[in-house]
């Protein structure tokens, strides 16, 4: 591929300014259209089973929104046939209007030769009619999601309704106590949408440009990682995409960006939160590390003794950096700080008010610290907290 002559060139600094506009961070966000509005702002949030304050997914609107009714969030997800649950990034919720976009992937799945778990003769079928005379249904009410209690070892309907979801003969209507609801795509998706006539370059092009407005700003490799492309697929399709190449000081790579997004200079106010670690502004390491000179690694799957930051240490967004750590707990009504990052004395009132506004949130009255990786630094936290709290 021969990429375009940039005519835009950015600095590092309006680069990661794109960024956290794109993603709703800087500025005004679409306030009006609450959870929604921000679903279709950002197109893809990450679903995941951890749930420390809240769920990634109640924490991504969170973040941007603040305190928001954990119903309210879910509410705006799954009523009314606005999103639905697919491959994307990871397993996400995605905007209703891109079920379309995704035939690509229902495609590439139904030609796949090879599956982790054999399907049982007669269970698809059965799975479909059971669905078709009583769903919605989760795996549970289909027949049981294990046949034991190793968490990969699925039952027959387990296996053959994961396995009509990817085909998209099955969707995801919400999820209920974390469990997957089941229902006929005929039945879930509205009829103007439930089609797969887009071709794949079509389903490419659109959600590249889907994942550049998304970023403001991105190299090949952030934009095909947006919803888990290949990169010969993004090369394919970008030159007819509507970015446009741009060059980013210190990146290194040819990149592109929304042509919208460099009308106008990004200003506003800044968020100051705490960040899931699936949160799609911080989800892509070498991404983060580019932008905000921060490294981000998810250690819940890393043995205790091996974490440096924490179970489920959550970034502190503040001014436009990432600006420390958080790892949280919860004890009844209170916050816990099982250990907290700081980038300096300066970070200590962003972190507080950061972890303030989280505990109102969770319904928490109050905040304690417990490990602070400068100690020095413990005191002038508890006392901002105190401050704050009183």
């Amino acid at each position: 591929m021969t990429t375009p002559r940039p005519a835009t060139e950015l600095s590092a600094d309006e680069a990661r300014r794109l960024t956290l506009r794109a993603q709703g961070f800087l500025g005004a966000p679409p306030r009006r259209a609450g959870v929604r509005g921000i679903l279709r702002h950002l197109g893809a949030i990450q679903l995941d089973t951890i749930s420390v304050l809240a769920r990634s997914h109640e924490l991504v609107p969170y973040a941007r929104l603040g305190a928001l009714g954990r119903k309210t969030v879910e509410n705006a997800y799954w009523r009314d046939t606005h999103a639905f649950e697919y491959w994307s990034h990871a397993a996400c919720i995605l905007p209703i209007e891109e079920w379309p976009h995704f035939a690509f992937r229902r495609r590439a799945y139904r030609n796949r030769p090879h599956w982790n778990h054999e399907l049982p003769d007669g269970a698809y079928d059965e799975v479909i009619k059971q669905l078709r005379d009583e769903g919605p249904l989760t795996a549970t009410e289909l027949g049981g999601a294990k046949k034991t209690n190793d968490w990969w070892d699925w039952s027959g309907s387990k296996v053959a309704v994961e396995r009509a979801l990817m085909y998209g003969e099955v969707v995801c209507v919400e999820r209920r106590g974390w469990k997957r609801v089941y229902d006929l795509a005929e039945r879930a998706i509205p009829d103007a949408l439930l089609h797969d006539e887009l071709d794949d370059t079509e389903c490419l092009r659109r959600l590249v440009r889907l994942a550049g407005q998304s970023l403001g700003v991105g190299t090949r490799a952030d934009i095909a990682d947006y919803h888990r492309l290949k990169g010969e697929q993004v090369d394919a399709v970008i030159a007819d995409s509507g970015l446009v190449p741009v060059t980013v000081e210190g990146w290194g790579k040819p990149a592109w960006a929304d042509p919208a997004a460099l009308e106008t200079s990004p200003r506003g106010r800044h968020r100051t939160t705490l960040l899931s670690p699936f949160d799609s502004l911080i989800w892509e390491r070498a991404r983060t590390e580019r932008i905000f000179g921060f490294t981000h690694r998810l250690e819940a799957y890393v043995p205790k003794q091996k974490r440096v930051y924490g179970y489920f240490a959550m970034p502190v967004l503040a001014g436009g950096r990432l600006v420390g750590r958080v790892d949280p707990a919860r004890e009844g009504r209170t916050l816990v700080a099982k250990q907290v990052t700081l980038d300096g004395a300066k970070a200590v009132p962003a972190v507080a008010q950061a972890l303030t506004e989280a505990a109102t949130w969770v319904d928490c009255t109050d905040v304690r610290v417990e490990r602070v990786d400068a100690p020095d630094l413990r005191e002038p936290l508890v006392k901002e907290l105190a401050r704050i709290l009183a």
